[in-house]
């Protein structure tokens, strides 16, 4: 999507309180880019953000002419132009097997995230859905130091930033199954980048 409102500066328009807002400044974060975060919660939308996202949706990328409106689109794209630290793997298998990862978390968890706004029989179904599916997952966060590899890639930044939001969702995660994904979100929660990419309407969904 072309914009005629060229803007200099690479700026990335982002809510403080949606993991895909998250993700996309989480991989700004890994990258060390400079970009212009207008975070439109606190501010007035400015006059051109219609004319970038005509939904007014975010996130929203706007890099020179090119405009990008999906979260994964923004994340491939950043990994794709600025590539060190890579977040994809280098070579076809692990690559394609991240991407399946992704795949796989976008829409079994991501999927569910609508109904947390809807009524409270179905906030409650999928609070319970969400909770056990993920802790169903545990054999997988215990294979490997990040999931399903042993470096953090772009299925990490997807997940960690949607396990950081789980307190948001009322989902806890308790039982024999939990330990290896609560190290596992140690580890990914722990890193700078991830700890610098934290809104502070994020940071009090666990505690400031």
């Amino acid at each position: 999507m072309a914009s005629s409102n060229r803007r200099s500066v690479m700026t990335l328009f982002t809510s403080p309180d949606t993991p895909d807002c998250h993700r996309t400044r989480i991989v700004l974060a890994e990258k060390e880019l400079s970009a212009e975060i207008i975070d439109l919660s606190e501010q007035p939308a400015p006059e051109d953000f219609h004319d970038l996202s005509p939904e007014g949706t975010v996130p929203v990328l706007a890099d020179r002419d090119l405009v990008l409106t999906n979260a994964r689109v923004i994340m491939e794209y950043l990994d794709e132009r600025f590539p060190h630290p890579p977040l994809m793997p280098v070579d076809p298998v692990s690559r394609a097997k991240v991407r399946t990862a992704l795949y796989r978390i976008e829409k079994d968890w991501y999927g569910m995230l609508p109904d947390f706004e809807r009524g409270e029989k179905t906030v409650a179904r999928t609070r319970k859905q969400m909770r056990e599916e993920i802790l169903a997952a545990a054999p997988v966060f215990a294979a490997m130091p990040f999931f399903m590899s042993d470096e953090f890639s772009l299925a990490d930044v997807t997940l960690g930033a949607l396990l950081w939001y789980l307190p948001k969702y009322g989902v806890e995660l308790s039982g024999k199954n939990a330990k290896p994904i609560h190290d596992y979100m140690d580890r990914v929660f722990n890193r700078p980048t991830f700890q610098q990419s934290l809104t502070e309407v994020e940071r009090e969904m666990r505690g400031g």
